[in-house]
């Protein structure tokens, strides 16, 4: 298990080396160029012509180099765990993450417990009492999850309350610890149409894993032992009808960290998404490869830890 691990973590390195060219190459290619959108509002209020405002913007951004001089001075900073700066504000993109995550981190917590208290319970209940009222009632809802758009849900939900009780979402965020209850209240309502939505795909696994496992000799034998269901159903089917589940959830914990854009959007929560949305109308390259840098090693160590789940959750995996 130690030397596989090792492998995988040093696996890592040559994979992140080849992500940060590809990420710092396709920026590049994003239509429309950082220069041109400066241009556009300083040329009117400095009164420099055009080409010369776009040469003084390049030569003090740093882009009038060859973009290989560009990639490693950039690389160079990454490696020693700098960010680089906004082409923008010019603050620490490394800061701004650190304020940024932990609004997204907690976004993302709580929209997977919400989404795992929902689909796990309702997932085994309808595999139990298949083809029961309950069984079509759960597989409504989850179709209904997987049809229904998760921002049209979030958008009538602020839409509509504004609309009726005059009630509107706060525009500005409330830190857990000056007010833990408002901060949570903040965050529930965007977390349960998150956790609702995902809870949707969720549930459809945890159903169908279920049935099969269900299906197995031995869970046939126990029960001709007459062993209780519910030792039956925790001891021994959920555990190995886990492994796919977990695979569905390892993935939606990234999807989170760098999917929740237009949650954020929407309920005005200054988080990692919507700072990469803003980076990416702008072109602000450093922001846009920084984050995405911040994702793609989180999604490699997310990865690695759903890999060695299996084998706890089955003791037939062994990795050397």
């Amino acid at each position: 298990m130690r030397a596989y691990v090792i492998r995988r973590l040093l696996l890592i390195i040559p994979t992140m080396l080849l992500v940060t060219i590809i990420l710092f190459l396709l920026v590049r290619f994003v239509p429309g160029n950082v220069i041109d959108l400066m241009v556009a509002e300083m040329a009117t209020e400095s009164g420099l012509g055009a080409e010369l405002t776009a040469d003084y913007l390049k030569k003090a951004l740093g882009l009038d180099v060859a973009i290989h001089v560009q990639y490693m001075r950039w690389l160079s900073r990454v490696i020693q765990g700098d960010l680089g700066n906004s082409l923008w504000t010019g603050r620490s993109i490394t800061e701004e993450v650190v304020t940024r995550l932990p609004v997204t981190a907690e976004l993302g917590i709580l929209a997977i417990i919400i989404a795992v208290s929902m689909a796990l319970p309702i997932g085994i209940y309808s595999a139990i009492r298949q083809d029961a009222p309950a069984d079509y009632a759960g597989r409504t809802f989850a179709i209904l999850g997987l049809a229904t758009p998760n921002f049209w849900i979030a958008t009538m939900v602020v839409v509509y309350p504004s609309i009726w009780w005059n009630r509107t979402i706060s525009v500005e965020l409330i830190p857990f610890l000056e007010n833990p209850m408002g901060n949570l209240l903040q965050f529930m309502l965007p977390a349960i149409v998150m956790g609702t939505s995902m809870s949707a795909a969720l549930m459809r696994m945890t159903r169908t894993m279920m049935l099969e496992v269900l299906r197995q000799d031995y869970i046939r034998t126990g029960w001709s032992k007459g062993l209780p269901e519910r030792t039956i159903i925790l001891r021994h089917a959920l555990k190995n009808a886990f492994i796919p589940i977990v695979t569905l959830i390892g993935p939606m914990l990234i999807l989170l960290l760098g999917g929740s854009v237009i949650m954020e959007q929407i309920f005005c929560l200054p988080g990692m998404g919507r700072f990469f949305l803003e980076a990416l109308n702008k072109r602000d390259y450093p922001v846009i490869c920084g984050v995405n840098v911040i994702v793609s090693f989180a999604t490699m160590i997310v990865v690695l830890l759903v890999d060695l789940s299996y084998a706890y959750l089955d003791p037939r995996i062994r990795y050397r």
